[in-house]
């Protein structure tokens, strides 16, 4: 079972997928994704704060999350939840406000596993520079740490 993350770029399908096992039941990390309070524990690199600006976990709710960097930088990414099907799957729309316009979709599913659950994260872009200018940005190393700080909550909880 994979307690690493998986990150691979799937240039045909313009997709970005993540997986990653938790050490915890669905519901758990459910609520370890969508939790306000638990958020800013977890999204983004070590070192950077994120502040939840809006969550209204609904279908047609805002989100969006302010995140400060190591120099004070100050990075803004906001979207909308399409489905909020809990413990199972969460679909949201994704744009970094620095460079409005493009906006990605993010699909989340959780499955249990032996008692402990299977996250599948695929990102889809609506063209090929959009892939690539996220790939490029860095989307990986922080994609991956934040879930290794996700695992650490997690298991905290």
């Amino acid at each position: 079972m994979v307690t690493t993350t998986e990150f691979k770029v799937e240039t045909e399908a313009r997709e970005v997928v993540m997986t990653r096992v938790f050490d915890a039941p669905r519901e758990t990390v459910f609520r370890a994704l969508t939790d306000p309070e638990l958020i800013p524990k977890w999204w983004g690199p070590r070192g950077y704060t994120t502040r939840i600006d809006k969550m209204d976990l609904r279908p047609g709710g805002a989100w969006r999350f302010v995140q400060h960097d190591l120099e004070g930088n100050e990075h803004a990414f906001r979207g909308e939840h399409r489905e909020v099907l809990p413990p199972e799957r969460l679909v949201i729309t994704f744009e970094y406000e620095g460079m409005p316009g493009h906006v990605s979709l993010q699909t989340l599913t959780l499955e249990e596993v032996e008692g402990k659950t299977r996250v599948v994260s695929i990102a889809r872009f609506e063209n090929d520079a959009d892939l690539e200018g996220m790939v490029q940005s860095g989307m990986e190393k922080g994609a991956v740490e934040s879930w290794e700080r996700l695992a650490e909550i997690i298991e905290q909880a």
